[in-house]
């Protein structure tokens, strides 16, 4: 590779485990407070790297924080390895976020067709909400979900 370029791909990426974050969660900061039963708890520090123009948490970073705690709300009722992703999301801010740690609870929903819905709330350290998230996921043709009896 020449080092004046920067390599775009493909990679591969193995995660230090099932339910643990991706190269650009680390990014982020992202915490993985928990993720069992279908439902999960992250948190993400509002770094300075995570702020936008007006000095406020980035909404793309924000969003993320939700998408991701939904997906390891899914994670925790799928085998490991199997394949699935976003593939609609809605994001409605309600407040801006301009200092300490975000968290994100996350819950799912098996439905019909591979499909999965999901929800999440944001909040900032002091309990306030600032961001109601919704998603649908779509699961790969191999994938069955995990049943407990």
């Amino acid at each position: 590779m020449d080092s004046d370029r920067l390599y775009t791909g493909p990679h591969q990426v193995i995660l230090d485990q099932w339910i643990s974050c991706a190269p650009f969660e680390k990014l982020l900061g992202l915490n993985i407070v928990e993720a069992k039963d279908g439902r999960s708890y992250l948190t993400m520090p509002f770094l300075y790297h995570l702020a936008q123009g007006q000095g406020m948490a980035h909404g793309g970073a924000v969003v993320t924080l939700a998408d991701t705690a939904v997906a390891m709300a899914i994670k925790s009722i799928l085998p490991p390895d199997s394949r699935f992703g976003t593939i609609s999301l809605n994001a409605e801010f309600m407040g801006p976020v301009t200092k300490g740690v975000l968290s994100a609870r996350a819950e799912v929903t098996p439905l019909e067709n591979r499909q999965v819905q999901g929800q999440a709330v944001v909040s900032d350290e002091d309990g306030r909400q600032v961001m109601r998230f919704s998603a649908m996921f779509k699961l790969g043709r191999e994938v069955k979900i995990a049943t407990h009896t």
